[in-house]
């Protein structure tokens, strides 16, 4: 190609970027680190958050059902798991999991030990030490409660 013949790369986005394949829209380019009230109701986000203020308190199927997650599409939960995903390294680890609160607002908590461990353990599907979502037609069923998968 003309471009390889020049000496020209292909150039890369930012890190803060992450790319969003569409079957209606090929690939498309979005800033990963959108507000998560740009993807989620800011109240939900409030009330989900205050419901689960006291450590040792985190249920995360209440949770993501406070913040509204049960009523989104496949796409709109890619959004909120690359915003959690702060790496950017297409899964969320442990450590992500610890302030998974924080990532929802900066008014979240850290959660415990044991809060996060049990919300890896009810996400990490293959048992690899993180949560991924690629690929996926059911979408971590076990961390939100959807009661249908997406197709």
């Amino acid at each position: 190609m003309l471009g390889e013949q020049l000496g020209l790369r292909e150039r890369k986005p930012p890190p803060h970027f992450f790319y969003n394949s569409s079957a209606n829209a090929g690939i498309t380019i979005q800033a990963a680190n959108m507000p998560m009230s740009k993807v989620l109701n800011a109240a939900d986000i409030s009330k989900a958050l205050s419901a689960f203020q006291a450590p040792g308190s985190f249920d995360h199927k209440k949770f993501f059902k406070l913040v509204g997650l049960k009523g989104k599409t496949l796409e709109q939960v890619k959004e909120v798991f690359h915003i959690l995903d702060q790496d950017r390294s297409g899964y969320i680890e442990e450590d992500e999991l610890k302030s998974v609160l924080k990532g929802f607002s900066a008014e979240g908590r850290e959660l415990s030990d044991s809060e996060t461990k049990a919300l890896l353990e009810a996400g990490d599907e293959d048992h690899d030490g993180k949560i991924g979502i690629e690929g996926r037609k059911h979408v971590t069923v076990n961390l939100v409660d959807f009661g249908q998968p997406y197709y």
